[in-house]
């Protein structure tokens, strides 16, 4: 369920030997949220600029993840609720592709289909936004004890709690507009809100940001930061125009994320961060598991030397290097004892299903 090129080549130069087949219009499948839109609209944006003869019409809908608001993330009992219903279309055929989240990919895609481009990643740190008039300072420090911050995420509610036991954790639901309004309405039950600093830089909404957490309180989701291209494994066309949008740092990383997360079988119910980069001609991986309320957690880095014809590596050649860090990080986690910390989390989120 991974890469099937028949060519690893980053160039648009293929697109041009198969021009003959290329369609006239393209459908993009996308959730309805403004946030996805925005998304959606920068790859087609990437896309036209490369293919201005192609029309690229969006589809959009609703999936689970978008309809069922009334608990935690974790325990509505599923990996794929944000892409089962956009996967469904892609299947039939009333799509070409669909323009995700990454985060919100499982790590195993259905049968016959393909991630098959990695979008150059944004910011993918973690961002504190407070509520309008709240007088608490610039900080998660700075906020007084029992204050409330909203969040859906057990990975974040893991790191934060364990560096700021004195602050309560409640989960808020919905689309960024909608955790906005929940935080900013006169009787709010929050104080603050924990979010991506990527969704809301795209939304436009950089001023609200009050702090941007720093890797040590809080290290990010597996994807989170970067958009992906998911597409029919057998769709020879469109995946060659699909290409030339892969980044090739961004997606040694994202892949290494991905295999660590796969090899720990972790997902939205268990706390598993990482922080990843390349510089220096390395690449570097650090992961970490928690238990839910953060009181045990199992950390380990690990960093190689990239090849000395990297920045002319195609997409296999990344894909297998990051393939093999991720998996020599899991590794390392499990024999340091991240199995029984993932095992009673899952255990502990089941009992709330």
């Amino acid at each position: 369920a991974y890469l099937n090129h028949a060519s690893p080549l980053f160039s648009p130069a293929g697109s041009a030997a198969a021009a003959a087949g290329v369609p006239t219009v393209i459908r993009v499948g996308s959730r309805a949220s403004e946030l996805a839109l925005i998304q959606t609209r920068t790859i087609i944006a990437e896309l036209h600029s490369l293919y201005p003869s192609i029309v690229f019409d969006v589809v959009t809908m609703k999936t689970i993840g978008d309809l069922v608001l009334d608990r935690p993330l974790q325990n509505i009992g599923q990996t794929n609720l944000f892409t089962k219903e956009l996967e469904a279309a892609l299947a039939a055929k009333q799509v070409d592709l669909i323009v995700h989240s990454l985060k919100d990919m499982p790590t195993a895609l259905p049968p016959g289909m393909s991630l098959s481009v990695i979008y150059k990643r944004d910011n993918p740190t973690d961002a504190l936004v407070v509520r309008a008039n709240h007088h608490a300072g610039r900080s998660i420090a700075d906020l007084p004890p029992g204050s409330v911050i909203g969040t859906s995420s057990v990975r974040r509610v893991a790191q934060l709690r364990r560096a700021y036991p004195s602050l309560v954790f409640k989960t808020v639901r919905g689309n960024l507009n909608t955790r906005l309004h929940k935080l900013d309405e006169e009787a709010s039950e929050y104080d603050a809100l924990v979010l991506a600093t990527a969704g809301l830089v795209r939304m436009g909404w950089r001023d609200r940001i009050v702090q941007e957490l720093d890797l040590e309180t809080c290290m990010y989701a597996v994807g989170q930061g970067a958009l992906a291209i998911e597409t029919r494994a057998d769709d020879d066309v469109v995946n060659r125009l699909l290409r030339p949008l892969n980044d090739r740092d961004t997606l040694v990383c994202c892949v290494a994320e991905r295999s660590l997360l796969r090899m720990l079988e972790g997902g939205c119910s268990v706390p598993v961060a990482v922080h990843s980069s390349v510089g220096e001609g390395q690449l570097h991986l650090r992961g970490a598991v928690f238990s839910l309320d953060g009181s045990q957690t199992v950390q380990d880095a690990v960093t190689v030397k990239l090849p000395d014809n990297f920045g002319a590596s195609g997409i296999e050649e990344c894909w297998l290097l990051g393939d093999k860090v991720g998996v020599e990080l899991a590794q390392s986690l499990l024999s340091r004892g991240a199995g029984s910390i993932l095992q009673e989390a899952k255990r502990l989120s089941n009992q709330t299903q």
